[in-house]
């Protein structure tokens, strides 16, 4: 089936990193990890940005108004009125090192979020789970650069990556109590180019991720097949999304930070946030955090 990739805007993030589309607002939030932001986008309007005070690394908008976010020190709320954060939790007060990396929300309306290794290099990150009431859980461990958060359009299948062990995982999932249980191999990238970064899944229960270093967004069935490649004009395409009216619109981040100064040179696009048109599948729409 025929696509477009069309140049949304121009952004040259350092790192752009989960998009998620707000339906209510039809408005496409987004961060840059290492020039630390929040992008707001609202349909036929400019880009709005909130500097963060640290590293963001996910974000998910609050049933409540304004957002959770995923900041190097921890869990915060963020007054988009104020741009103010206000701490929640650190996660991992004994790993001062790691950073909060990929987050969305479950459909009951909790975050869930990895950590990576601020190395990237040792298994020290973990997977956590931020209730509604703002406690928090560890739910599993020993990962390098935690990633690929997604879900199965009925409820029953978590997948989860870790991009640095070219590895996606699919966990059973339990989506009254929000237990994870029988963690094993859905597909490695080991045999493609690039590695599994930000993923999301379409209402045909299809996964999507971005293959960072890979230059493309690749389309893997129920069965963890390969089912379509999608190249993109940049080299480090980071994450994506279902957003638009009818959820048809595949959004995509992407980074300039992995380049050098001639591949920069040679990827003018290059941190620009896409849309891909065409694709003849829709996406489903995101759970705001209950908190």
């Amino acid at each position: 089936m025929s696509h477009e990739i069309e140049v949304v805007r121009p952004m040259g993030n350092r790192l752009g990193e989960s998009p998620l589309w707000h339906g209510p607002e039809r408005a496409l939030y987004w961060v840059d990890v290492q020039a630390p932001a929040i992008h707001r986008l609202v349909e036929g309007g400019e880009v709005e940005t909130w500097p963060m005070p640290r590293l963001v690394g996910s974000l998910a908008v609050r049933s409540r108004g304004g957002l959770v976010a995923a900041l190097k020190n921890g869990f915060c709320t963020v007054d988009l009125a104020t741009g103010e954060t206000a701490f929640i939790v650190d996660p991992e007060p004994e790993r001062p090192d790691n950073v909060l990396n990929d987050g969305k929300c479950d459909r009951r309306g909790r975050f869930w979020c990895g950590s990576r290794d601020g190395a990237l290099k040792d298994p020290n990150g973990a997977l956590h789970r931020l209730d509604p009431d703002l406690s928090c859980r560890s739910m599993d461990e020993g990962f390098i650069v935690s990633n690929g958060l997604a879900w199965s359009p009925d409820d029953r299948t978590m997948y989860f990556a870790d991009s640095r062990a070219e590895t996606v995982f699919a966990y059973d999932f339990d989506v009254d109590d929000g237990a994870i249980r029988n963690r094993r191999v859905f597909f490695s990238t080991r045999e493609i180019e690039g590695r599994c970064d930000g993923a999301t899944v379409d209402a045909e229960g299809f996964y999507w991720c971005a293959l960072v270093h890979g230059g493309a967004v690749a389309r893997f069935d129920p069965g963890g097949r390969l089912d379509r490649l999608i190249p993109m004009p940049v080299r480090h395409p980071t994450m994506c999304t279902f957003g638009g009216e009818n959820l048809d619109v595949l959004y995509v981040t992407s980074a300039t930070s992995m380049l050098t100064d001639e591949e920069r040179k040679a990827q003018p696009l290059a941190g620009s946030l896409f849309a891909i048109r065409g694709l003849g599948v829709r996406g489903l729409p995101e759970t705001p955090f209950a908190g």
